[in-house]
């Protein structure tokens, strides 16, 4: 469990790429690596990525529908759920980010939320690219976080 000062620090820390934010006591923490935590209280779930950036948890659907997404082709599902960044080229579908922004990757096929990340460029700059990284993936399904949350049992 956090002290209610480190939780504070999270939970501003989450405010400044969230659209919204529960009101959370505490998290409990689950140090899956040296960089990666798992956040996790009853209003939310969230992936710690070195120290710097929280992105929502896959695990929590009502959290990912909160963000901007963009759609993969399914040529481009494999490498997103080994941790690849997400390339122009495999991009089929734009929401709205900004450079900086919290970014749900999902298939083409069923929408389903593969991956979470963060922009490295605006949506409409992305548009109009041939080539490039759009999205550093930081979270994906079957990564540490995931596996780690399957056998802690956390709801």
């Amino acid at each position: 469990m956090l002290s209610k000062s480190e939780t504070s620090d999270l939970l501003e820390k989450m405010r400044q790429k969230w659209p919204a934010v529960p009101k959370v006591k505490t998290f409990k923490v689950y140090e899956v690596d040296p960089d990666r935590r798992l956040l996790v209280s009853d209003e939310v779930a969230a992936v710690q990525v070195k120290q710097e950036s929280i992105v929502p948890f896959l695990g929590r659907p009502e959290a990912i529908e909160q963000f901007p997404s963009v759609k993969v082709d399914m040529g481009a599902v494999k490498f997103v759920c080994n941790g690849a960044k997400v390339l122009r080229p495999g991009i089929v579908e734009f929401g709205a980010f900004k450079k900086g922004d919290i970014v749900v990757v999902r298939d083409q096929t069923h929408g389903r939320a593969l991956a979470v990340g963060l922009a490295l460029e605006d949506s409409e700059v992305a548009k109009t690219m041939a080539k490039g990284y759009v999205v550093d993936n930081l979270h994906y399904i079957s990564d540490k976080v995931w596996e780690a949350h399957k056998e802690i049992k956390v709801s």
